[in-house]
């Protein structure tokens, strides 16, 4: 027997213990804050995008605080335009609650209007002039009930911001119908919601799949049964 060969260990090339340098580091010192911002270089995006903002901030500001120091009324106005304009930013995404709270606050500025409307119309001896100034709080309840009642639905079929809009736009019928009949505006508002929640909800959905199932298996049995000769 031939003895075995070793075969030559191959030389493995020595690599270099010299760190590599790293490209998230910057080659230049970081600059100060400050200094980068008085400078102004167009290459750090930094800088440059800041100071317009800056700018702009404090000249808006200086307007909304000359604005709430007018009286008290512009004060509640900015507060509330403040407000608003924070509620938008937070629901810029959720577009159908933002349209189904847009729509109940017209809803319950329309139906408190023509409540007022009624209420001048008639006069202050006319017992039914108490139940339209009252009316208005029911409205707006039955405004928050359609906004709520869109999404107590786990699931629903269609779009939630649209329900909404369907039962304020009932509920912006039944205030007109009160300052005519101001005993009828209110219960007249609340079926209407209700009749929309309840046509928009999963269980008028599975009303209606089961009235599309008996309508098939009776065509089906209509079908099968022989016709008479």
């Amino acid at each position: 027997m031939t003895p075995r060969m070793d075969s030559p260990k191959r030389a493995r090339p020595v690599r270099s213990r010299t760190p590599l340098p790293d490209a998230s580091k910057p080659t230049t010192p970081a600059l100060p804050l400050l200094r980068r911002f008085l400078r102004q270089e167009k290459t750090d995006a930094w800088a440059v995008r800041l100071l317009p903002r800056v700018v702009f901030g404090v000249a808006a500001l200086y307007t909304v605080i000359t604005l709430a120091s007018q009286s008290g009324s512009s004060f509640v106005a900015v507060v509330t335009a403040l407000l608003l304009g924070l509620a938008l930013w937070l629901l810029r995404r959720r577009t159908q609650l933002l349209l189904a709270i847009g729509v109940s606050i017209l809803a319950i500025a329309f139906t408190g209007y023509f409540s007022a409307v009624g209420d001048a119309a008639r006069t202050s001896e006319d017992a039914s002039a108490t139940v339209t100034g009252t009316a208005a709080f029911g409205y707006w309840a039955l405004a928050g009930m359609a906004l709520l009642g869109a999404w107590m639905v786990k699931e629903h079929p269609g779009r939630r911001g649209v329900t909404v809009v369907l039962a304020d736009v009932i509920l912006v019928i039944a205030s007109v119908v009160g300052m005519f009949l101001p005993e009828a505006g209110v219960p007249l508002g609340f079926l209407g919601v209700l009749g929309v929640l309840a046509m928009r909800g999963s269980s008028a959905k599975a009303v209606s799949g089961r009235a599309r199932q008996a309508l098939v298996r009776l065509r089906t049995r209509k079908a099968s049964d022989p016709t008479d000769s």
